[in-house]
Parts: C-alpha cells; structure tokens; sequence
C-alpha cells in the first residue's frame, strides 16, 4: 500500500485544547488524598489496560471486498494497512465506533477496528489499541448491530434481541448476556444507560424503553409507523417514520418522544430510510429519492431537502460543514446546507460503475472508496473539497466504514 499525499498530515493539536483536555481530566479525579495526586502507581483518569491515548482522533478503516473475502484495517494515522481474516459474499458493513460488522448470508463477524473514543462531556479520550478479528457472532443473519460502550444488542430477522457484554467483546470474547423478552419491529438501540426499540401492539408500532436487565421502564406514548433508520446525536436518538422522524431523549431517568414531521407531502420513495452522520452530530444526511438528500437538523427540529445530481451517497459533519454528495458523474460535490447551492466538487474519483461507494466523515476529513480503483480518497472538506491523501490498496475496499469515532 502506498499514500499519495498533496499535503502535510494533520497538524498535532493546539496547545490550548491540550490544556483544556488536562483540566477537564483532573476536574474529574478525587479529591481524596489517596486519589492518583498522592499515589504515583495508581492508574491515570482514563487509563485503559493494554489501549494507548493519543492526543486526536486514532482513526482507522475496516475494508472489504466481498468477491474475494479479503479484508483489511486502514490506520489513518500511520498509513499502516493490517490483514484480517477473509470474510466473503458480505453485504454490508457497519460499525458502532469501534467494531466492524461484516454482515454475510450466514452470519456476522466482528473485526476490532482497536480505535474508539469516549466522550465525557467536557473532555474526550483517544485510544488506539491492537486490530484483531473478534469472529462470529452466533444467530445474527441479517441481524441489525447497535452498541454503546457498555453492551453490543443483536435483533435478529425474528425481532428478538440478544445482548452481548461489550466489555468481554473487546477482550476477543463472545458473552452473550441475555436475550430481551418480546419482538421488536426493527433494532434495539442502547441509549442512555437504556435500551429502546419499537414493538407492535395491536397493529401500531409503539416506543418502548427498557433497562439493561430487559425491564421495561415508564416511556412516553409514542408512536412511529414503518420506522426505518435511526440515529444517536448529542440530543437524543432519533428513529426514521413514516411521516418524518421521532426523537427520544432522556433527562435524569424521564423519556420524552417529540415528533419531527416533514413539512410537505412525502412518497415512500423519497422518505428518509438510513441515515448517515459524523458520529455524535446534531446533523443528518438521507437520501430523499435519486436526485435530492434529506438534512435534518436535529437541534432545530427541521427538515431541508435539497436538490442535487444523482446521488450515490451522501454525508455531512454538520454545524456549518458542507453537505458532501457523492454523484453518479463519480464527483464529490460540496453544498452549502443553508442555500443548497453547490459549493465545489472534485475531479473524477470512481474508476468504474459508482454503485458501493459511501462517504465517511469525521472532525476533519471525509473518505470516499473507489473499489475498482482499489484506493481511498482522503478529502478536506473545509478546504474546497481538496484531495488530502490518497491510499492504494491490494484489494477493491467495496465496503468501508470508520473506527475510532
């Protein structure tokens, strides 16, 4: 593998944010006076056994090409390129930050990506530890895959969930925990300390809210017809419906479901059915039909549609990013989320027919697959769409997704 780069890597981060990640780690400590302060040998706020921090993002990308089986972990940071076992016929890819999720005919194998970040609020952690395959996990054909940091929820084609110890899982360990009682109508999402999903009652599809243990708590009544797709943002989750969106929030224990309809006449064909994010942000991306994508704007409970070229695939980092629009002309095109007027677009990325491809986003780039280029794209998004880095591969990355987010 080799990467051809127009600039230099990513600058170390400003001092000042390394100031202020020191002072909201010790803000956390203890003030007792056996607390680290006093007692060198204990472990530092965030250590995690076997895991190295880092001052940024430890960002890598999991890469499959489902003909062959191969399939490889792309470090962002070093340029490194790690072989992991083959994995053929896989259909799709997911992640959850930190695992990636090989979806086959038969069954799920897990990859640990060895990159995650944790979220404290006022400060964040970066970890970067080893890439090793985890393997199969039993009973998830055509599964959907959620997971927090604390448990990994399995919902089968059946609408039973099955809940694995995340812990154990990045330990190499397959635990399953329990199996939740009941169906759902679409995947479980753990959700603050919870887990939600949709269950049908008598013909509607309604909230529910359950705990850790699969106890059902006091959740509002809510409900969400056809729901499709669904969202983890800094204001909630979201779940795609029928008629827009739903979003759950929960405050010191109490669930609130507000919906977020769209504001025009809307055809199954154009509704918001996946949606795609910077992981954490406020903003998200869907197709609405072929030739327009969905943004919705969580914080201010609002729906743009805007009009675009053919779309192959589409994301944004939000908060004053450019809409990213990945075009059957084999372009990435940039548009200003407010005015939808296109902004920029890059040469020709694609080799061949645009069909797999996705855009990955994260704090500072965005990545976009050629397979039969068999390359990544590294992008600048706040830069006119500049080409950043481009990685050459051994393989065609039919399906990617990112890790350490």
């Amino acid at each position: 593998m080799t990467a051809r780069t127009s600039a230099a890597k990513w600058a170390p981060v400003p001092l000042a944010l390394t100031a202020l990640l020191a002072t909201g780690c010790a803000s956390g400590e203890s003030n007792d006076p056996k607390s680290t302060a006093s007692s060198p040998s204990a472990a530092p706020h965030g250590y995690v056994p076997g895991a190295k921090e880092g001052a940024e993002q430890q960002s890598r990308l999991v890469l499959n090409d489902p003909d062959s089986g191969d399939t490889r972990v792309l470090d962002l940071i070093t340029g490194k390129v790690t072989t992991t076992d083959r994995v053929a016929d896989a259909t799709r890819l997911t992640t959850d930050g930190r695992f990636g999720h090989l979806h086959t005919p038969d069954g799920t194998h897990l990859v640990d990506g060895g990159s995650w970040t944790v979220d404290h609020g006022d400060h964040v952690h970066y970890y970067r530890a080893a890439i090793r395959d985890v393997g199969e996990l039993p009973d998830s054909r055509d599964a959907s895959i959620r997971g927090d940091a604390a448990v990994t929820a399995v919902t089968g084609e059946d609408g039973r969930t099955v809940l694995y110890d995340r812990g154990k899982l990045e330990k190499g360990d397959i635990a399953r925990t329990r199996t939740l009682p009941g169906t759902r109508t679409g995947p479980v999402v753990p959700y603050a300390e919870h887990l939600v999903g949709l269950a049908d009652d008598d013909g509607t599809t309604k909230l529910t809210v359950l705990d850790r243990k699969g106890k059902r708590v006091i959740a509002p009544d809510a409900t969400c017809d056809d729901p499709k797709g669904d969202a983890v943002t800094r204001r909630g989750l979201v779940l795609g419906c029928a008629d827009g969106a739903l979003l759950v929030r929960e405050d010191k224990g109490t669930f609130t479901a507000e919906r977020i309809p769209y504001d025009e006449d809307v055809t199954d064909g154009e509704r918001a059915v996946e949606f795609r994010q910077r992981p954490g942000s406020d903003t998200l991306t869907a197709r609405a039909g072929d030739d327009a994508v969905w943004v919705l704007d969580v914080g201010e409970r609002d729906w743009k549609r805007i009009d675009t070229g053919p779309v192959v695939a589409a994301n944004t980092a939000g908060e004053g990013a450019p809409l990213l629009v990945l075009e059957t002309d084999g372009r990435l095109h940039g548009y200003d989320i407010g005015t939808g007027k296109e902004t920029a677009r890059t040469k020709k990325l694609l080799t061949g027919k645009p069909d797999a491809p996705v855009v990955e986003v994260d704090r500072s780039r965005a990545y976009v697959n050629d397979p039969d280029g068999k390359r990544v794209f590294e992008v600048d998004y706040n830069d006119d769409l500049r080409i950043a880095r481009t990685f050459d591969l051994d393989i065609e990355p039919a399906l990617m997704a990112e890790t350490g987010r």
